[in-house]
């Protein structure tokens, strides 16, 4: 029989449980995959990331909603110093990301740079090489990794690196799928130099996206700077806690897996969107608990230089007392740290199904929905 999830993040307040309750409502219909990859965490990592992860989102989705990001963001940056003065603006998401920073003793430096990354997206930055992709997929994606390292208790600049090269493969392979959503969006995220290398200009390739044996050879060479990164962070799972490697390991092995069914698709990811069925999801999640069993932990010394400074930042961070996992450090608690593990992966291989069967709601009814229900006042009135 299996035990019950145990919230030990010692955020267990009636008034922060309802705060996490509101961001788990809005992460149901606008972050849905995260949601579900929510299931494979304990709770004591699961209810924290929540919180993150919703002040993270309703970020996004303003800037992506604003005609002057200029000006959201200004106010998102606003908003970040007040979490972090301990006086967060009067919404559930806020009051849960500052209770959840605090406690955690997460960097500023790290959803800091999250917000930058949000920037350059809102200036339709493009990058010129693979380095300066790199620098973007650390900011939008290396900080989320480095984030949940912190909530899982790693504090080792070894261990924070590898999770900051997961984030920035996943990054990676969503560029590499989303090619051509991207262009009809007027968003090229392809390194140029790639681009011009394979006989293709970038800015007549975006006014008119075609696919082609040129564009397919960038996506492959970015899959294979992908899975580079997905080989480097998978050195370090075995050091995280072990009721918290399943997950990450099935994260993995999802993200990646997309990248594979791609390059099974001939690499067009410009007419059509590359998608992982229901039964395959289900042998990776098989895959993901064989390695949590039997997996070792190797030492990895290379670093991506473009994700240093968030590495620095979160290895300074020092453990505060309050964070110490109940299970202790290397996540061992004389039991199998798999025990839940089963009926966590059932639940979100459930919940992906549905969302396959599912027209994709939209992310502006999900914000403007949040807002609806729980109306916080923004200094200023923004976000109207």
């Amino acid at each position: 029989m299996a035990m019950p999830d145990r919230d030990d993040s010692g955020l267990g307040s009636s008034g922060h449980a309802a705060d996490l309750a509101a961001c788990r409502a809005l992460l149901r219909t606008g972050s849905r995959t995260f949601y579900a990859a929510s299931f494979l965490l304990p709770r004591r990592v699961r209810d924290p990331a929540t919180a993150l992860y919703a002040f993270c989102r309703l970020a996004d989705d303003a800037i992506d909603l604003s005609d002057a990001p200029a000006a959201v963001l200004s106010v998102l940056s606003q908003r970040l110093d007040r979490a972090y003065e301990g006086r967060p603006l009067d919404n559930p998401a806020d009051r849960a990301f500052a209770r959840t920073v605090a406690h955690f003793n997460v960097p500023k430096a790290l959803p800091a740079a999250l917000l930058e990354g949000f920037e350059w997206d809102a200036r339709l930055q493009r990058y010129e090489t693979l380095s300066d992709l790199h620098g973007y997929a650390a900011r939008v994606a290396g900080t989320v990794g480095a984030m949940m390292a912190l909530l899982m208790g790693a504090r080792d600049a070894g261990q924070i690196a590898r999770a900051t090269d997961l984030g920035a493969a996943m990054q990676l392979t969503n560029i590499a799928r989303d090619v051509g959503e991207d262009a009809r969006n007027g968003r090229l995220y392809l390194p140029l130099e790639w681009m011009r290398q394979a006989g293709l200009d970038p800015d007549a390739w975006l006014a008119e996206p075609v696919f082609n044996e040129a564009i397919a050879s960038v996506v492959a060479r970015l899959l294979g700077a992908a899975n580079d990164l997905y080989e480097r962070a998978g050195s370090g799972i075995q050091s995280l806690p072990a009721d918290c490697r399943p997950g990450i390991y099935a994260a993995r092995f999802l993200y990646a897996e997309i990248g594979h069914e791609l390059e099974r698709r001939g690499l067009d990811s410009v007419s059509q969107r590359t998608v992982v069925s229901g039964s395959r999801k289900v042998q990776l999640l098989g895959r993901a608990l064989a390695a949590t069993a039997s997996g070792r932990n190797e030492t990895v010394t290379e670093l991506l230089e473009e994700a240093r400074f968030l590495v620095e930042a979160a290895a300074s961070a020092g453990v505060p007392k309050s964070a110490m996992l109940a299970s202790g450090r290397d996540g061992s608690n004389g039991s199998p740290p798999w025990w839940n593990f089963h009926g966590r992966a059932v639940r979100m291989i459930e919940f992906l199904e549905m969302l396959e069967r599912r027209e994709r709601a939209s992310r502006a009814s999900a914000f403007e929905g949040f807002e609806a229900s729980y109306n916080p006042t923004h200094a200023g009135g923004e976000f109207r």
